[in-house]
């Protein structure tokens, strides 16, 4: 049978993943663009290509990528970038391969998600009497050189300057059925998915990730405000400060102010 013969079908859009999102993503590539008399070549392209449209179905398939495939299929479309976006998307591509069960916490960005390597994870070792590099090396089974570069250490006396250290992970079975925190280690400079061999994280660990999960909120913000209305960072910080931290309502505020000025300018 030849392909003219074929009854044409309708084209659907497919929308660059660099677009504002919106809030309903699902019917994005359910409206024709041209009509159906116009297309006369079938492909999943522009064709009722059931995977494209379907949100269950899609899932299913994208479930199956690996971290940087994930990040890759984010950029088809709008609508496969909502569904590759979603958090329990990210954490499952992150933490399938190595079997880790719960990934508590939120990165300071989502390219963490990105590279799911065993390098990404670290467990946490509270330092206690007698406790030495070469020791803790010996114990966990890896390098005195690559403790030392985790936690950012030039010389072995920056142990006594510390609660704890982060310790490399060589035993990938150490992470099957775990659960991981995500910590920026104030001394080492790094974010990593904390492995807690004994119990989990304490009172101050959790409130310090809590702060800093809270400035990083803060600092979006202000990042977003301060190039939504094209200030430095003092003037934004300054009608956050005014509108109690509501983004909308402090860029209102500073175009009332803008026009008040331009209107006693004579402008």
């Amino acid at each position: 049978m030849s392909l003219w013969n074929i009854s044409p079908v309708p084209f659907y859009t497919m929308n660059c993943c660099c677009e504002e999102e919106e809030d309903e993503g699902l019917h994005l590539l359910r409206t024709p663009l041209f009509p159906t008399e116009s297309v006369t070549t079938l492909s999943p392209m522009n064709s009722n290509f059931a995977p494209l449209y379907s949100g269950d179905l899609l899932r299913s398939i994208l479930e199956r990528l690996n971290a940087p495939d994930l990040a890759r299929s984010a950029c088809v479309c709008r609508l496969w970038r909502i569904i590759a976006s979603d958090r329990s998307m990210l954490e499952r591509s992150f933490a399938a391969p190595w079997g880790v069960k719960f990934i508590v916490g939120i990165p300071s960005s989502t390219a963490f998600w990105r590279c799911s390597s065993l390098n990404r994870f670290a467990i946490s070792h509270k330092i206690a009497r007698g406790d030495s590099i070469a020791r803790l090396a010996l114990k966990y089974s890896v390098q005195v050189t690559d403790i030392k570069r985790l936690n950012n250490m030039m010389s072995d006396h920056g142990i006594y300057s510390r609660d704890r250290l982060l310790i490399p992970i060589c035993k990938p079975d150490l992470l099957s059925n775990s659960t991981c925190y995500i910590e920026l280690d104030t001394h080492s400079k790094r974010e990593v998915a904390v492995l807690y061999l004994e119990g989990g994280p304490s009172h101050e660990s959790e409130t310090q990730m809590n702060d800093a999960n809270s400035d990083r909120r803060k600092k979006k913000i202000l990042n977003s405000v301060r190039r939504s209305l094209h200030v430095d960072d003092g003037t934004a910080e300054y009608y956050l400060s005014v509108a109690n931290g509501d983004p909308r309502a402090a860029m209102l505020k500073y175009n009332e102010d803008l026009k008040w000025e331009q209107q006693s300018n004579g402008v």
